[in-house]
Order: C-alpha cells, then structure tokens, then sequence
C-alpha cells in the first residue's frame, strides 16, 4: 500500500518591499512521504520570493501554486500561470539534472531553481557547464544553515509573516524568525 501525502497548512501574511507586492495567501502544502520538512519549506520560500509575479509578469490575473513535486518529476514545485494557462514561471527546489531543466525552459517563460543542502556546490560544478545554453534559467543557492533552521519551523498549521527586502527573506513565525538570503550562481 502507498503511503499518503501528509497536508500541511500554511497562512502566509507577505510584505515584498522591493517589489511593491503585499498580500495574505491560504496555502496547502503537500508533503510526499519522501519529502523532508527542510525542502517543504525550501518550496514554500520559493512562493514567496516569487509571489510578486502575480502582479508584475500577470497583472494580478494568474495563478501562482505548488505543482505536484515529487509525485510527478514533470510538474514544477511552484509555477506561475496566467489567465491564458501558459506557464510563466516554473520553479524547481532541489537538485535536478540538466535534461529536466532543458525541458521545463522549453515549457516556461523563465525557470528558477532553488538549491540547498551542504551537498550544493558539488552539484553546481558538476552541471553548471551543462546548464550555460538555458539563456531562462536562474539557480540561487539557500545557505545550509538557514535551510535547516527552516525545516525547524515546519508544523502542520502555520502562520508566517514574511517580508521581501533587498533581495533577501525575513520568516517569522510569532517565536522565532528566520533570514534567508539567496545566492544567485545563475
């Protein structure tokens, strides 16, 4: 029998300075069996660092969600669509390999991957050759340390204040707060 993913809930209170965009998102998460707190929380970062798409790339007229993930290696972790159904946005977490992202740039507007783990510069110089003719992709990197103190802050109900300044993310969570500051490789 297969296990179930476990659904996790998620209200959002999000302030992007740098782009002008605030808005409160109801989210659910759903969260593969083989799926770590630290990349379901690595997913929902993404969200909110693109959420302002919404408004400047669809003029508030599009739908920013969690894509299948790990039950589906077609669907993105977060995409972006506008009222039209074509796929603005296309955001993978992780560390896929170049045929995937080859495929996604060929099915998007632009396509971001979110990288964490300690293990992530071994994979960047491993595929970042590979990855140079993909003129829509970006790849940031998410520090280890700030990742893991992410995956703490995962509970089946949450309540997140975020707020988007000079490029980096502050979440809080009513007790704790959390910065984290991509790095872009790409």
């Amino acid at each position: 029998m297969a296990l179930k993913s476990t659904i996790f809930k998620a209200s959002l209170q999000l302030a992007d300075i740098d782009h002008g965009y605030y808005a409160d998102h109801a989210l659910t998460l759903a969260r593969h069996p083989s799926e770590t707190d630290e990349r379901m929380m690595i997913r929902l970062v993404a969200l909110a660092l693109n959420a302002h798409e919404l408004q400047s790339t669809c003029d508030g007229d599009g739908q920013l969600a969690f894509g299948a993930g790990l039950s589906d290696p077609d669907n993105p972790d977060v995409y972006l669509r506008d009222f039209t159904g074509r796929t603005r946005l296309w955001i993978e977490v992780g560390q896929p390999e170049d045929k995937p992202l080859a495929k996604a740039c060929s099915k998007a507007d632009r396509v971001r991957v979110y990288v964490f783990s300690s293990a992530a510069e071994i994979w960047w110089r491993g595929i970042e050759g590979k990855l140079t003719r993909l003129a829509s992709l970006e790849v940031f990197r998410i520090p280890a340390e700030q990742s893991q103190q992410l995956a703490a802050m995962a509970a089946r109900s949450m309540q997140l204040q975020a707020t988007v300044q000079d490029g980096a993310l502050m979440l809080g969570d009513g007790t704790r707060s959390i910065d984290v500051e991509p790095v872009r490789w790409k």
